[in-house]
């Protein structure tokens, strides 16, 4: 009696989840009808009993919800920094183009519903199933730190391994946008034109002092010296960024004319002053707050005479907080801010430089993001055996969000070119020499 009893237990539990998982079906499939009605895009909803909604005659990209606890959250909470973290844990699947996916978030955001439906969308969240399946060792892989421009922080983004990089990255491992001559042009040749072209801008001549903050692998330190005959000195807070430089540089034959350290920019010597500055991609980590030390350092460091090219992002709005910048903050940049491009100019103005050349490269990075991504996609074991899921399913959402804001114009990158101000500098009056050998 006691294994019949058993048995009549096991069939009423089995039976008792296969409403549940009925009626959270059905409860889905109004949420999503309501949430997405007169929606005509490129992006297909799924739910995790494998149905999936088509919107349009073309579908990109499929947002997959394989956990009913994924849509529960984003209704309840209306939070991206949610949606995010669902799918960095796989409560949430992205396939096809997954830049496509951003444009839902126009659609959503200018969805405008009666109190009624709002009333009866949050009560069918409210019903189904609650929490999502983490995985925590994933989880603790991303920390949030306070301090701006730290080792720590730059060691979070930075220093997952070189391995990790060099699988997407150009043979190079230059990580800044490249400077395509058309959309035809490879990543690698594009990212050449880039280090000339911030050698031209600068004006390099030979046994000239060049100083490149935040040097990354050391592609351009070793390009300056290489092609402009400059001694070049990098500096920068990856441990890993600074072995994998002096290992290049050896490899290149440069060793007694570039050289690399661990060290901050705060850091340096007052009393060593360089002809040439070059930062890219380094100073949206300095944090707005600092602008006037980091720009005054630098200025400090230049000699009378000399150029500074500040390569970095920019917005249209300054920095605010927000649900898509607290998820950035949190797993991507710890430490990251951006500015409007007439901030940063006002702050290198008010730090006592001159602006000489201002270029915007905005098109130019969301081709190079979009060359990235291919290549993290068509590598994804590789990734992720250099790795985790949790840190491809990142990179993976974070290059493909900005490549979409870059397309739309809410992000830019500006390379400026400045001199102290009332010195004349070494600058000739057009631009030809920039452009022609």
């Amino acid at each position: 009696m006691g294994y019949i009893n058993n048995l009549d237990e096991d069939k009423a539990t089995s039976d008792f989840k296969t409403v549940k998982h009925r009626y959270s079906i059905k409860l889905a499939r109004d949420i999503i009808s309501t949430l997405f009605y007169g929606y005509h895009g490129t992006t297909a909803i799924g739910l995790w009993d494998d149905s999936v909604f088509n919107y349009g005659s073309h579908t990109k990209c499929t947002l997959l919800f394989r956990q009913p606890g994924a849509l529960r959250e984003l209704l309840i909470q209306r939070d991206i920094k949610k949606l995010g973290e669902a799918y960095l844990c796989g409560g949430i699947d992205i396939e096809g183009e997954i830049e496509t996916l951003f444009n839902l978030a126009g659609w959503l955001q200018s969805l405008q519903l009666s109190t009624h439906k709002k009333l009866k969308l949050l009560v069918r969240a409210m019903c189904l199933p609650f929490g999502i399946e983490r995985n925590d060792a994933n989880q603790k892989r991303y920390r949030h730190f306070l301090r701006h421009n730290n080792q720590a922080s730059i060691s979070h983004h930075y220093d997952i391994s070189n391995d990790f990089y060099k699988i997407w990255l150009d043979p190079k491992m230059i990580y800044s946008c490249a400077y395509f001559r058309d959309a035809q042009q490879s990543l690698a040749e594009a990212q050449n034109d880039k280090l000339d072209h911030i050698c031209r801008k600068l004006r390099l001549q030979p046994g000239q002092q060049l100083l490149d903050i935040g040097c990354g692998w050391g592609a351009l330190v070793c390009w300056a010296t290489k092609h402009y005959g400059v001694y070049s000195h990098g500096i920068t807070l990856s441990q890993q960024q600074y072995q994998y430089t002096q290992q290049y540089i050896c490899e290149q034959g440069l060793q007694h004319q570039v050289t690399v350290e661990l060290q901050d920019y705060r850091d340096m010597m007052a009393d060593i002053q360089y002809d040439r500055i070059v930062s890219v991609g380094m100073f949206e980590h300095v944090g707005i707050e600092n602008f006037p030390r980091y720009f005054g350092t630098v200025k400090s460091l230049l000699k009378p005479g000399g150029l500074f090219l500040n390569h970095g992002i920019t917005n249209d709005t300054g920095w605010q907080k927000t649900d898509l910048t607290r998820f950035i903050n949190h797993y991507v940049f710890p430490d990251g801010e951006l500015a409007r491009i007439s901030d940063v100019s006002q702050a290198m103005e008010q730090a006592g430089f001159e602006l000489l050349d201002v270029e915007s490269l905005r098109r130019h990075y969301a081709m190079t993001l979009r060359h990235w991504i291919k290549a993290m996609e068509h590598h994804q074991e590789e990734v992720i055996r250099a790795s985790s899921e949790a840190t491809y399913r990142l990179w993976r959402l974070y290059m493909a969000g900005s490549a979409y804001y870059f397309d739309e114009g809410s992000l830019n990158v500006y390379q400026l070119l400045v001199g102290h101000a009332h010195q004349s500098v070494s600058v000739p009056l057009r631009r030809d020499d920039i452009y022609l050998h």
